[in-house]
């Protein structure tokens, strides 16, 4: 049996970030991934400049070797009428890849790392807790995304309402010929609300890499929405007229809808696992890095791992996110007054599209940078 003072199960961003940040706390710290790395990860995948700040990345090294896509304007509309574009005279953020970002997160874990390895089972072992009859920690960390098995432990929560959005997405390198054809611009993603509000969809193009996807809260008709906006993108000449066929699914929580505990003795939530997807955009990687900086912190002053102790954090993601609303209704991110008709003209403002929409509801420009360090 191998002992550790902490195990986290999940080695994506939130992950490796908090593994990272507790370098050189003393503590022994083993991150667990079902996956081998480098992996495929579904996501749209972009980051804001805070992000790669708190991460303490330097994007010029970053982008040797690496997609780091500067990204100055956005292309927002609503599907069945025209776009609206608008230029923010600025890199507001940038397109990556997860396959090469989530690696190189990892590659900064000089601690022991078991990938390739999914956890069968978490039992309670005196104060400790023992992950597939081989670790023991007396903390378990869940950074493993919507499905985390450490998440199952502490179970939804009051009610279990949570509204689950399932996205599908794809991405591939485009052929010369198709790259030439594609009309999206690498330094202006799409985004393209449904009419009824429920979901958006994106173009997102990162050199010769294109991803394509759409996110919806209603499951069941997730498939003929991503059909429909296709085939629309394809007549428009958005996208190339041939795509691979196999669109990759995922789930994640809204954190306003969510209703997860985040802890509870001997156990933590970060990022997915704790449904900490930004409520208006569905956006995770910010909230993903910020809830591992601030696990980080707790974890190196709290005397023990008992629940009272850990609700720190607990205490500080209620303060860096808000309080969730578990009593509020079935809904996709907007807000209820925009589900009117009011709707298909704000998507044509210029001002609404570029100061909300994006500004507020994606990019979080009003929300500064967390001061906690890497």
């Amino acid at each position: 049996m191998d002992y550790y003072d902490l195990i986290i199960v999940g080695a994506g961003p939130a992950g490796s970030t908090l593994a990272h940040a507790l370098r050189d706390s003393g503590k022994r710290v083993l991150i667990i991934d079902k996956q081998v790395f480098p992996r495929d990860k579904t996501c749209a995948g972009w980051v804001t400049p805070a992000v790669m700040s708190e991460l303490q990345i330097d994007t010029e090294a970053y982008g040797v070797g690496r997609t780091l896509q500067p990204i100055r304007r956005f292309r927002i509309g609503m599907m069945g009428q025209s776009a609206v574009e608008n230029d923010h005279g600025e890199i507001v953020s940038y397109g990556i890849r997860r396959c090469e970002f989530d690696q190189y997160l990892l590659n900064r874990v000089k601690g022991p790392k078991v990938l390739g390895t999914p956890v069968k089972s978490i039992v309670r072992n005196g104060g400790n807790w023992r992950i597939n009859d081989r670790w023991e920690a007396p903390l378990v960390v869940g950074a493993g995304g919507h499905f985390c098995p450490v998440a199952r432990l502490l179970g939804d929560g009051p009610g279990s309402h949570e509204t689950v959005v399932a996205a599908k997405e794809v991405e591939f390198e485009m052929t010369p010929e198709q790259a030439s054809a594609c009309e999206a611009r690498g330094d202006t993603p799409e985004l393209w609300f449904c009419r009824d509000l429920k979901g958006y969809a994106w173009i997102f193009r990162k050199g010769n890499y294109l991803n394509i996807g759409l996110g919806r809260e209603d499951n069941h008709k997730l498939s003929e929405h991503l059909q429909a906006f296709v085939e629309e993108m394809k007549d428009a000449g958005r996208i190339p007229d041939s795509l691979p066929a196999r669109f990759k699914g995922h789930a994640y929580l809204l954190y306003a809808h969510a209703e997860r505990p985040l802890v509870d003795d001997g156990v933590i939530l970060i990022g997915d696992s704790a449904g900490l997807a930004y409520t208006q955009s569905g956006e995770g990687i910010r909230p993903a890095i910020e809830s591992a900086l601030m696990a980080a912190d707790t974890l190196r002053k709290a005397e023990d791992y008992s629940a009272s102790s850990l609700q720190v954090y607990g205490d500080a993601i209620v303060e860096r996110f808000g309080n969730r609303a578990a009593d509020v209704e079935d809904a996709w991110q907007v807000p209820d007054w925009m589900k009117t008709a009011l709707a298909s003209p704000l998507m044509r403002s210029h001002w609404f599209t570029r100061k909300v929409v994006t500004e507020k509801w994606f990019l979080h420009q009003d929300v500064s940078q967390l001061t906690v360090a890497v």
